[in-house]
This record gives C-alpha cells, sequence and structure tokens, in this order.
C-alpha cells in the first residue's frame, strides 16, 4: 500500500463527508492548477490529488480504501479505540452535519434546480420556432394573436418558476449554480418585455433585442447546468 495518505492529500478528516471531500477536492485543484494559479502551480500535487479524489470521491472505492487502513496502518485503529466520549459525540456531529448538508443539496435540486430547469428549457427552446412563424407576416392579426398568447404563456410559466426559485434557499455549495439560474430567469422576463413591445408598434428592434437577451439566458442556463455537475 501507498505511504500516502488520501485523506492527507485533500487535507481532510478520516470522517470527512461526500460534500466535504469534493469540496477540499475542488478548493486544492483552485490552488496547484497552472490554468488557475502560475504562482502556486504543482503538477505533482495535482497528480497526488486527483489520485486521491479518485478513491475517496467514490463511495465504494472509499469504502475499499478505509478497510486497507485499517489493516495495514495500526495507528489508525489505536486511534479508533482510543477515542474519548467526548470526541466521540463531536465525531457524530461532524457526520450528521456533513449528511444534512448533502440532504440540502439534493434537496435544493429536487425542488428548486430541475423544476425552474425545465420551465427555461421549454421557454429558451420555444422563441426561434415563435419568431420563424411570425416572420410569415409580421403584420398579420392572427399570427400576431398566437404571438401574444405564446407571451403570456411564458409570463405565466416563468413567474411559476420565479416562485419556486423563491421557495427554498440554496445551499452554499451551489451558490454559483443558484446565481446562474437567477440572472437567466432575470434575463429571460426582460427579453418577454421587450418582445412584448413588437405587437404596439412592429419595430424589428424589439424582436432582435429580445432574441439577443434569450442568448444571454441560454448562455447563463448552460453555466448553471455545469455548476451542478461539477
Amino acid at each position: 500500500m501507498s505511504d500516502s495518505n488520501h485523506y492527507e492529500t485533500l487535507k481532510i478528516g478520516h470522517h470527512a463527508s461526500q460534500a466535504e471531500i469534493k469540496q477540499a477536492y475542488r478548493r486544492l485543484v483552485k490552488i496547484f492548477h497552472p490554468d488557475s494559479n502560475q504562482e502556486t502551480a504543482d503538477h505533482q500535487e495535482i497528480i497526488r490529488i486527483n489520485a486521491a479524489y479518485e478513491v475517496l470521491g467514490d463511495t465504494q472505492s472509499r469504502l475499499n480504501y478505509d478497510e486497507k487502513l485499517r489493516n495495514h496502518q495500526p495507528k489508525f485503529n489505536s486511534y479508533r479505540q482510543q477515542r474519548t466520549a467526548s470526541d466521540q459525540k463531536n465525531y457524530q456531529a461532524k457526520r450528521k452535519t456533513g449528511k444534512d448538508a448533502d440532504e440540502k443539496v439534493e434537496e435544493w435540486l429536487r425542488l428548486v434546480y430541475k423544476p425552474v430547469n425545465r420551465v427555461l428549457c421549454v421557454i429558451l427552446n420555444s422563441l426561434d420556432e415563435q419568431i420563424e412563424e411570425l416572420a410569415a407576416d409580421p403584420f398579420d392579426d392572427e399570427l400576431i394573436d398566437e404571438f401574444q398568447k405564446y407571451l403570456k404563456v411564458c409570463r405565466e410559466d416563468l413567474k411559476q418558476a420565479q416562485n419556486i426559485f423563491r421557495s427554498l434557499p440554496n445551499p452554499p455549495s451551489l451558490a454559483r449554480a443558484a446565481a446562474h439560474l437567477y440572472y437567466s430567469l432575470s434575463q429571460v422576463g426582460d427579453g418577454l418585455e421587450e418582445l412584448a413591445y413588437f405587437p404596439l408598434n412592429y419595430d424589428d428592434r424589439y424582436l432582435h433585442t429580445g432574441q439577443e437577451m434569450f442568448r444571454i439566458a441560454m448562455s447563463l442556463h448552460c453555466e448553471a447546468q455545469e455548476s451542478v455537475n461539477q
């Protein structure tokens, strides 16, 4: 077994939660990766960090690794056996905190991110088709009516998504994803307002501005998805 201890490499305790392991890994990568920080870049350290996270980031691999630690490191066993009642209590509290953090992340993803994500996908991917239909004859009353109905549905869906977004605070670990989601919703709202001006004066500039705002919203939406999947 390698002398390198993956827990020490990631600078975490043996009882860190999976969320804490992920946070430690991302923090260290930002410190030692050359793309993030030239002054502290360390190729060998990045190799050790990646190797540690590959093992500890997977639940089953981590269990196997912990078993090897128990079998090959007597001090590890001794440490656990000599733990005082106070230490055990602190350990349980730490595990509970990590578990609670993981549960809050899962809850936010399920109750907020996923339903808001679905609404954004529907709205953002529907505009081009609506513009294409309207382009057949922008002055046709029936097409204008259909376009206004489309905007009304979008506004209602957007309001629902905004209410869902505000219904539950985001976990700190997903702050970046939540921020991108928030700004994406705001851009969609501004875009819908611009589009709504077109039937009033038939000025194409409102259509172009609305489309540009939707493109920005799409970019922010993609960044939110990337942040969640990291």
